[in-house]
Formats: structure tokens, C-alpha cells, sequence
């Protein structure tokens, strides 16, 4: 099929937030599970994603890897699943798409590798300091049901997958806040069906 929809993936990897997208989506699509030692590094996939990591997805002749690249890309092809916020939403939308794929994300690489950034030098980087950078996403989701406007739209996959991944690991506290904001989200169909699909691929001990 020309506009074949194609998912690289590996079930313990950041992969499970673009299987939740993908379940939002509804359209078909197919999957590849590579393995770290081996397909994730072999010249085919390389010629997909030469950092190789994933996730990443080919789209007829497009492919897109990153995150929040691939649930942007996602949202706005297939716009009739309705994770693309009205216009007037969308300066939130991609402010708190991209925060959580920017800061966010390096506050904790930071955090997880022991790198604290001196006082002296807060202002050279993009998180400033892991305190800030997460006292703003819990500020960004305080009291609302969706990060952008009055439904749910990708950025609300993002983000609650980084939320969601970060508290089960225990890199990040429990607040109120994202109790509130993630327990619905939790709820949905397609973050059930993306569970129940990964954890069956995972390798059996």
C-alpha cells in the first residue's frame, strides 16, 4: 500500500508512548519489533533511523522519527481522530508538546546521570534546573483535564506519557496535580489497548 503506516518499535522503550498514539489514531498500521543488540543497529534500519533508537514510523514515503515529532506528524495526518486542537489552541498545544520533549526530557537525562547545573550556569541551559522545569509542567496541567483547550489532543499524549513514565520509575514525586491530570487519561480505551499490546511483547522471564 503506498501510505502504508509502519511502526519500529521495542516494547521497553519510548516506543509506548507512539503505541498509545497509534491506538488513538485508529488507523491500521503495521508493526516491527527490533531488539537493541541486534535490528536496532543493523544497516536496514539504520537507513530508517541512523541514531537507532526508537521509536520511529514510515508513512508512505515519509518517515519521521522523535516522539513528539511522530504524535505531531500523526495528529495532523490523520486529522479526522481529532488529536489536533482547534486553531486557537494550538500555541499551547505545541508550547507543551515541545516543553516536555525539550526540558523536560533533559532535566531528567540531567537528573538520571547525576549532572547538576551550577547555580552560576542555570541561564546557558535550556531547563535552567529540575525543580523549575517541573514546577512548570505541574503548573501547565494544575486543575485542567487536557494540556491544550477543552479536548484531548496529542499533546496530551506526550505529556502524560512522560508523566507517566517518569512517576512509575520513581524519578519523579507524586503531585496532586498530576494525580488529577493523568488518572482520566489512564482511563482511556487506547492507553488500554496500548498497554495490553506492549506488556504481551515483552520478553517472558
Amino acid at each position: 500500500m503506498a501510505n502504508a503506516l509502519v511502526f519500529y518499535t521495542n516494547p521497553q522503550s519510548r516506543g509506548q508512548i507512539i503505541r498509545w498514539m497509534l491506538e488513538e489514531v485508529g488507523a491500521p498500521y503495521e508493526t516491527q519489533i527490533l531488539d537493541y543488540a541486534s535490528t536496532m543497529k543493523a544497516p536496514e534500519y539504520l537507513a530508517i533511523n541512523p541514531m537507532g533508537k526508537v521509536p520511529a514510523i514510515r508513512h508512505g514515503d515519509q518517515i519521521i522519527t522523535e516522539c513528539a515529532a511522530i504524535c505531531a506528524y500523526l495528529a495532523d495526518a490523520f486529522p479526522e481522530a481529532g488529536l489536533l486542537p482547534a486553531p486557537a489552541d494550538r500555541g499551547a498545544y505545541f508550547r507543551w508538546l515541545f516543553f516536555a520533549a525539550g526540558p523536560i526530557e533533559a532535566a531528567f537525562t540531567a537528573k538520571a546521570v547525576g549532572w547538576e547545573v551550577p547555580a552560576d550556569k542555570q541561564g546557558m541551559v535550556g531547563f535552567g534546573n529540575f525543580d523549575l522545569a517541573i514546577d512548570t509542567i505541574a503548573g501547565a496541567v494544575d486543575g485542567k483535564a487536557f494540556i491544550a483547550g477543552d479536548r484531548f489532543s496529542a499533546a496530551d499524549v506526550y505529556v502524560a506519557s512522560m508523566l507517566d513514565f517518569l512517576i512509575a520509575f520513581g524519578m519523579l514525586p507524586p503531585r496532586p496535580a498530576f494525580d488529577a491530570y493523568l488518572a482520566p487519561l489512564r482511563e482511556r480505551p487506547a492507553y488500554h489497548r496500548a498497554k495490553e499490546i506492549d506488556a504481551a511483547l515483552m520478553p517472558k522471564s
